[in-house]
């Protein structure tokens, strides 16, 4: 019997017995591949107990092999025997979600973070060959609205790298809050991080990062196959900058903003150089290609509005970045998430421009996913189902697509998770199947709940749940 995977790979065909693992079992890894050998043990260990050391013999074999072009960037290939098990890739992505396939062929229990006692570990025998369909494959996560714990990101990137899903876009600032340090603005944090109350509770909320965390997260999501994609808001959503720095906007000494929706400030022309500071410390500590910069909903006039973002964008370019942004930013090098509507998209596409799909009524999760009373406080308004953001529509030539979990009304480890999934399944299994189809998604996700009940994770809703449908609100990034 074929085993059932989420994401489905391109290519699965079951042979003959299957390999068992057990207290003599090692892995061997060949050059570059170590890593994906330390993952695959770290991942194992917690429920197996299973040592699985490295040695010349493993049988266990990981190879990195950059020869193997027909993979791509992120593919691999796996054979698993009643002789030992041979897992290799052209690049490390490849090999982490090669060692994600493995782990997701031993039984469910496997997920545990503790020894789970009385389970056959056996990897079932297999021939698969991988490669993802969209090379952008992600997840907005807004910590301005309510702030999350580095532990709280890792466990993300962990659920992530599960269903290889390869970028955590986080939104870093905003009305709200403002997160990142940077030298030589110090209020940024110590003013600009903490709001008084929220919507009127009278409770101070408030919080940031420090370098060395953010910086040893990215090490953590690279370790994973996860980029971390930053975003700092400009030329709007920026009250909690300008709290902190009134200069910034038009002079007006304003608290952090305490409420949702959109504030009426704005950074002013000159404060160009000031993002381009933040931007320079961005760059600083998140290495990856792209670097977000916000750029709708913004209250200043729309040539004002144009010209900042034409300016960061350059500023990133000059640097060897790629800016994005959810609005145009002038420069056709620069890749766009619409979010208002597939004419958003098809406009950028006829620029040019590289496309990720954001789409509010198929990827925002804020939303709740059923209409069920026992559903957890969402945005009013909407629903979008698990079915919705598989159906997230893919135009042709797009770079691929990621769901986002705006946090006005999420404030916990607890409440995100329930959001996100199995929706971000869903996502996952939509982007990376080469012929992807609801309906054996919905087949492969019964023995996936198990999967995700071990992993303390909502299991897919069943049919009914998804009949009931309101009436969208104003179509709006956030709230």
């Amino acid at each position: 019997m074929t085993p059932v995977l989420v994401p489905q790979p391109t290519r699965m065909v079951a042979r003959g017995k299957g390999f068992p693992l057990t207290a003599e079992t090692a892995i061997r890894p060949g050059p570059g591949a170590e890593g994906a050998a330390r993952m695959l043990r770290s991942l194992l260990r917690p429920a197996t107990g299973l040592p699985l050391p490295s040695t010349k013999d493993g049988r266990i074999v990981l190879t990195l092999d950059e020869r193997m072009v027909g993979l791509g960037a992120e593919g691999y290939a796996l054979t698993v025997t009643e002789h030992g098990v041979l897992l290799r890739a052209g690049t490390s992505a490849g090999l982490m979600h090669g060692v994600q396939t493995i782990r997701q062929l031993l039984p469910a229990q496997v997920y545990r973070s503790s020894r789970a006692s009385g389970v056959d570990w056996v990897l079932p025998g297999v021939d698969v060959r991988d490669v993802p369909r969209l090379p952008w494959r992600g997840l907005m996560l807004d910590v301005a609205r309510h702030f999350q714990p580095v532990h709280v990101l890792r466990r993300f990137v962990d659920l992530m790298a599960v269903h290889k899903l390869n970028v955590l876009h986080l939104h870093l600032t905003d009305d709200q809050g403002w997160r990142l340090p940077v030298p030589g603005y110090p209020l940024l944090t110590e003013v600009g991080g903490w709001r008084a109350e929220t919507n009127g509770d009278g409770v101070p909320h408030g919080g940031s990062y420090t370098r060395t965390e953010l910086e040893n997260l990215v090490a953590f999501a690279a370790d994973r196959g996860v980029r971390i994609v930053p975003e700092i808001e400009m030329p709007g959503h920026a009250r909690a900058a300008i709290a902190a720095y009134p200069e910034l906007g038009d002079g007006r000494v304003e608290p952090v903003w305490t409420t949702w929706g959109i504030s009426d400030s704005a950074f002013t022309p000159d404060a160009v150089k000031f993002c381009q500071d933040v931007l320079a410390e961005v760059m600083e500590i998140f290495p990856g290609s792209h670097v977000h910069i916000g750029g709708d909903e913004c209250p200043m006039p729309e040539d004002d509005r144009s010209r900042f973002l034409q300016q960061a964008a350059q500023f990133l370019l000059d640097n060897g970045r790629t800016p994005v942004a959810w609005e145009p930013t002038g420069d056709p090098r620069s890749v766009v998430m619409p979010w208002r509507d597939e004419d958003q998209a098809a406009e950028a596409l006829r620029r040019g421009q590289d496309v990720v799909m954001t789409l509010h009524t198929s990827t925002y999760l804020d939303y709740p996913q059923s209409a069920s009373p026992d559903e957890p406080p969402g945005q009013p308004g909407f629903v979008v189902t698990a079915e919705d953001v598989y159906h997230v529509p893919l135009p042709e030539g797009v770079l691929g697509a990621q769901c986002q979990l705006w946090t006005e009304h999420v404030r916990t480890r607890e409440h995100l998770e329930q959001m996100a999934f199995p929706r971000l399944a869903a996502l996952a299994d939509t982007l990376w199947t080469a012929e992807p189809s609801w309906e054996g998604f919905v087949t492969r996700m019964r023995p996936h709940n198990a999967r995700l009940a071990e992993l303390a994770l909502r299991p897919l809703q069943t049919r009914e749940e998804f009949d009931s449908r309101s009436t969208p609100a104003v179509p709006r990034r956030d709230s």
